[in-house]
């Protein structure tokens, strides 16, 4: 199995720090940011390991983790010109992802404290052609994408609604999507948002209506790092993770 860390995008909400350099590789207690993603797909046992960056901060990128023998996986780098969703960016996985391999797709701001172990043995176990995400309890999942799970089956997720005004569940899809290549073609097939952007949401609901969306629900800490002060919060909770 491989994993795709998605770690483009501008990182506007932590301006004027990301005026400078890429938010991922912002400091989360003594580590950037990004390392947090690979050592937690590295304890899972997934060693081969495609990041997805912009042009912005490549050079530091290579120089800094290089092939990442140093941190115990192969890395491999792509370029993600424009910023244009999150689908866009996994759509550039495509050719790394072997015909029928599954893999792990982390957002390079999502920091967890879960082991991700488990949750991959589990979706080893599912049909091909579906899908796992992973959720968290949030205090206001109006914020986030949110999970309506299916009345006939409790292990499937029916839909997906994204910053409802009234959420249905408590719930909030984190950043941590399980795929195999069949994802690639459902991309192909989702349109672009009023945004102007490939969501993933889109993507997941394509998979939900089919019955073929299952879940897990971390159970430790999880943030998305994306403000100062989630940023600084994740420096908290992530000391000593990583040595």
């Amino acid at each position: 199995m491989k994993g795709v860390i998605l770690a483009g995008g501008t990182g506007t909400r932590l301006y004027p720090l990301t005026r400078l350099i890429n938010k991922h590789l912002l400091p989360v207690g003594s580590h950037p940011m990004v390392c947090y993603g690979i050592e937690r797909l590295r304890q899972a046992g997934i060693t081969d390991i495609l990041i997805v960056i912009g042009k912005q901060s490549a050079g530091l990128y290579a120089d800094f983790l290089g092939s990442g023998d140093n941190f115990g996986v192969n890395l491999t780098y792509r370029i993600q010109d424009s910023a244009g969703g999150i689908a866009e960016a996994l759509e550039l996985a495509f050719g790394f992802i072997p015909s029928g391999e599954r893999f792990v797709v982390l957002l390079g701001d999502n920091l967890f404290l879960d082991d991700l172990t488990p949750f991959v043995e589990k979706f080893k176990q599912q049909p091909s052609g579906s899908a796992r995400v992973l959720l968290k309890p949030v205090d206001d999942p109006r914020r986030y994408g949110v999970p309506v799970f299916d009345t006939d089956n409790p292990d499937l997720i029916a839909y997906i609604e994204e910053k409802p005004k009234k959420p249905k569940s408590q719930f909030s899809v984190t950043g941590i999507y399980m795929y195999d290549d069949a994802v690639f073609e459902i991309i192909r097939g989702i349109s672009r948002s009023d945004r102007g952007e490939l969501e993933i949401t889109d993507v997941n609901n394509c998979y939900a209506k089919a019955g073929k969306l299952e879940y897990d629900v971390l159970q430790l800490w999880w943030g998305d790092a994306g403000t100062l002060e989630s940023l600084r919060e994740a420096g908290v909770y992530m000391k000593g993770v990583l040595p």
